[in-house]
């Protein structure tokens, strides 16, 4: 069995998505229905655009979808379509890709959610307020321990992502995150360092921007997913789109369970993971967690060629 993963912010490059959007006029088709649903040209600013431009939280997140989207349709093009995958899977904003991939969230709908995702969570917490931090060779048991003890004397610090059995990004009060980097490293990690993030994303200051979520997705159109989507938040199964909705809301806050995630899906039988988008950060946390679970990467057109013929041939 296999499952469809979708990467998460921080895989975004210059360029992305333009070889297959030159080879494929389904994928190029994602890249206008996504300008023009935001009323703009992300597309550009995708291909020709400066780095510091695209790694901003509104242009990030739904540029990130658009390449994987149309990787996907790049793959249906050479005849695989989304449900020759058993689950679909996203971290953080790869979800809302996952959801759009297997037909639960509609294209324009998902461009719009996460461009007002984006600038919902920038604006939760003043800029230099808020920090990240990831915490290497520390599992997440030990994590927890050190955020907990990075908080006790103030601020806020919670176990953000949930990588891989020793990658773990903790999230808070800029104070308390350098706190837990300090403690970390007395703790053993083999490295613990801030990351070069604008706002301290899946901690609870980001209430902010889960009830403008909220909001958004009460208006928006759920569909039972055609695949199910293994969830952020509960490192399991869901297909109602009443508790997608729900999930979707406390995933703003909420940790992102994709160590326990692979996990389950490693037990529900899958064998290979097809990480759909740009980057191979996802690839490498799943190796890490499923050493059983072959990955492939789906980014260009010869990826996508590739991919079909292997399945062809299997």
């Amino acid at each position: 069995m296999r499952a469809f993963v979708f990467p998460g912010q921080g895989a975004q490059t210059v360029g992305m998505g333009r070889a297959l959007a030159e080879a494929y006029p389904a994928a190029s088709a994602v890249f206008a229905e996504v300008d023009e649903a935001l009323g703009e040209p992300l597309s550009r600013l995708i291909w020709e655009g400066d780095a510091e431009t695209l790694q901003l939280t509104r242009n990030a997140q739904p540029a990130l979808m658009a390449t994987s989207l149309a990787a996907l349709r790049a793959l249906e093009s050479e005849g695989v379509p989304v449900t020759a995958a058993g689950y679909v899977a996203g971290h953080s904003l790869g979800e809302y890709s996952a959801l759009c991939a297997a037909g639960a969230l509609g294209l324009a709908d998902t461009a719009r959610l996460l461009r007002l995702r984006g600038e919902a969570m920038q604006a939760a917490v003043p800029v230099g307020q808020g920090a990240m931090a990831a915490l290497l060779g520390l599992d997440f048991e030990a994590a927890t321990e050190v955020a907990r003890e990075a908080r006790a004397t103030g601020g806020v610090c919670q176990a953000a992502n949930d990588n891989d059995p020793a990658q773990v990004v903790v999230s808070g009060t800029r104070e308390a995150v350098e706190r837990a980097v300090d403690i970390a490293k007395g703790r053993g990690a083999k490295r613990a360092l801030l990351l070069p993030v604008s706002a301290p994303f899946h901690s609870a200051l980001m209430q902010p921007a889960a009830d403008a979520m909220q909001q958004a997705l009460a208006a928006t159109t759920i569909r039972a997913p055609r695949v199910p989507l293994v969830a952020n938040v509960t490192a399991g199964p869901v297909q109602d789109p009443e508790e997608i909705r729900d999930l979707l809301v406390r995933q703003v806050t909420g940790s992102v369970r994709w160590r326990e995630s692979v996990a389950w899906m490693a037990q529900a039988g899958v064998t290979e993971a097809w990480e759909i988008g740009a980057g191979k950060a996802l690839s490498g946390m799943i190796r890490r967690t499923a050493p059983g679970i072959s990955v492939r990467n789906i980014g260009t057109p010869e990826e996508a060629r590739a991919a079909a013929s292997a399945l062809s041939a299997a």
